[in-house]
């Protein structure tokens, strides 16, 4: 029996999450931690100095264990891992999120946390998302891709260290392509704050800004999305910048003078 947990960013409440679960049955038990309110952008975040509350969640069905959190995406790995599942789980899946994680929005998208929070755990984990961020968006070619991707994880297992960021475009099924393995398309989001004041005459701010892709390769998670395809891309772990190593090493600083 595959163990699998199922968290997500957007809330225990929204569409995709629900999809998910639907996406995922039959392939194990299912247990579902996820946060009690919307935590999309957080990244990796954690609670530190203040409570967790968690209180079972029922929607899902009777067969499925659940609960909801007051935490972030990480928090609710490390609570199921940690406090509420009694055993570990074989693979964590994450998502479905409503809306894209490629290129860099992987760093702060709290659905890709929740995966590499798994991966450093050291449990197999799949980031989903949907391009559509509407509430409405239709899931049902979305599941297809799930299963098929769940499926080839566990029957070939995923390399040691690695998250799979699975991005989607929001398409029929007919009108998908394929599914390709990407790499990381190189972008930046440029971005503005909207001043505004409240009725007492206090300033706020709203953060706006729209991506801006500067990669032509053809072999980007970008690029297949554009092109109607399923975009697969592994995610490392390892943050150490290896081809910097070299140049690094040349300033010598192991000589440098500290008193």
């Amino acid at each position: 029996m595959v163990n699998i947990l199922v968290c997500n960013d957007d809330g225990i409440f929204a569409p995709g999450i629900h999809a998910l679960v639907e996406a995922v049955k039959g392939f194990g038990k299912i247990t579902v931690v996820a946060p009690d309110k919307p935590q999309s952008g957080m990244g990796h975040a954690i609670s530190v100095g203040k409570p967790l509350w968690v209180k079972k969640y029922k929607e899902f069905g009777p067969d499925i264990a659940a609960w909801q959190t007051s935490g972030t995406p990480v928090d609710c790995i490390k609570m199921a891992t940690g406090e509420l599942m009694d055993v570990r789980p074989d693979l964590i899946v994450s998502g479905i999120n409503h809306g894209s994680n490629s290129s860099i929005s992987v760093f702060y998208s709290g659905t890709m946390s929740a995966a590499v929070e798994g991966v450093l755990e050291g449990i197999p984990s799949i980031g989903f998302s949907l391009l559509d961020y509407s509430l409405e968006a239709d899931f049902s070619a979305a599941k297809v891709v799930v299963r098929e991707v769940v499926q080839m994880a566990l029957t070939h297992q995923l390399p040691p260290a690695v998250a799979l960021n699975v991005n989607i475009p929001a398409l029929p099924l007919a009108e998908l392509k394929g599914i390709k393995v990407t790499r990381q398309s190189a972008g930046r989001w440029v971005e503005e704050f909207d001043k505004r004041k409240d009725p007492y005459g206090n300033d706020y701010y709203w953060l706006v800004g729209a991506f801006h892709l500067q990669d032509d390769g053809q072999d980007t998670d970008e690029w297949a999305l554009r092109n109607s395809y399923v975009s697969v891309c592994p995610v490392e772990i390892d943050a150490t910048a290896h081809h910097a190593l070299p140049l690094l090493n040349q300033w010598d600083l192991n000589k440098a003078k500290l008193n």
